[in-house]
């Protein structure tokens, strides 16, 4: 297969409409935009099910549901509050889908209809309390909401109180297992697991860091073994950690910088998962909001939210290392990258 379907979430605050489709050919080395798959209101982060058959996008209120088939079929809103969440998720097991939203600090979780895809019923909300030292956390600022791959918890990062909160989840009610506190001030964002090791990479948006921590599955608890900068030392301006991503053979990880404009690439030890710095890519763009690995995994494509474009690198396998493939396309306000296998 050479062709892959991806969707991007878009803030809709000048031009955009909503959730776009692109088409990636990746022996062609093109990437197009297919057009508008779904209308709304700054749908900035999307997901998908575990077998890719639905789509899921931050809405306002909360989240909505699609089909996905030759173009999205609206199927459901659940509408529970004010504003908007800022991250979407859906369980391994498919009968639960979780949200962040980061202007009340509040994690929500919902059932999910596995027959329809539909996301039914907000069943319990956690708001978090505090704050921290960064002018920034003022309060506590939800990032983050997604389920351990061993579907035994959902994991909170919470930029506002620089905290990484584990919950069971199974009986439909949020209860709190174990709080990881990340040094004052660093501001955690988004979090990726390791494919095979009992680790986690988090993308801090304050501090600009990578932390490496380990996961204990029996506890929720995790534990710092590493932070890492992700933009160079003598780099002075406004800069903001993004997104975070990892290869599917786990040796290389992926970090976004605002600002800095760039991709940091990672090489992760073989045994401990600790990382040693590469390089760093320029993204040809303005404010790298996020970014994808396509299904082949031997291309990146980044979302410059300023300079409404996303960007296509050649990605090494071997080395981690990414190309500029010159290809670049117009996407308003782009935010989240999702690429489908099917």
């Amino acid at each position: 297969m050479t062709k892959y379907k991806g969707f991007i979430g878009t803030y809709t605050k000048k031009s955009s409409k909503g959730v776009y489709e692109i088409e990636l050919d990746t022996s062609k080395e093109e990437l197009t935009v297919k057009g508008v798959a779904a209308e709304g209101k700054s749908p900035t982060y999307v997901n998908m099910d575990e077998g890719e058959t639905y789509l899921y996008t931050v809405a306002p209120g909360g989240m909505a549901s699609y089909k996905i088939g030759e173009s999205l079929t609206f199927l459901a809103h659940v509408d529970e509050k004010d504003g908007s969440p800022c991250h979407v998720s859906v369980s391994p097991d498919g009968e639960y889908a979780a949200s962040a939203t980061y202007l009340d600090g509040t994690i929500a979780l919902y059932s999910r209809d596995k027959e329809t895809g539909k996301v039914t019923e907000q069943l319990s909300v956690i708001k978090h309390e505090g704050g921290g030292p960064h002018e920034r956390q003022d309060a506590a600022h939800a990032h983050f909401s997604g389920f351990t791959p061993d579907g035994k918890y959902l994991v909170a990062v919470d930029l506002g109180t620089d905290e990484i909160i584990s919950y069971n989840y199974q009986s439909g009610e949020l209860k709190q297992a174990s709080v990881f506190n990340a040094e004052p001030g660093a501001g955690p964002r988004h979090l990726t697991f390791h494919p095979e090791k009992p680790l986690a990479y988090v993308m801090t948006e304050l501090s600009n860091e990578v932390l490496v921590l380990a996961y204990d599955s029996s506890t929720g608890a995790f534990r710092q073994l590493q932070a890492i900068p992700a933009i160079p030392g003598d780099f002075t301006e406004n800069s903001q950690g993004s997104a975070i991503h990892i290869s599917a053979d786990g040796r290389f990880v992926y970090a976004g910088n605002r600002g800095h404009n760039s991709i940091a690439v990672f090489a992760a030890d073989e045994d401990n998962g600790e990382l040693t710095h590469i390089e760093y890519v320029e993204t040809e763009g303005n404010w790298p909001r996020d970014f994808a690995l396509d299904p082949s995994e031997s291309f990146i494509v980044a979302s410059n939210q300023e300079s409404d474009t996303l960007v296509l690198f050649k990605r090494d396998k071997e080395t981690g290392r990414l190309t500029s493939t010159g290809v670049k396309v117009e996407v308003p306000e782009p935010v989240c990258v999702k690429f489908s296998t099917k």
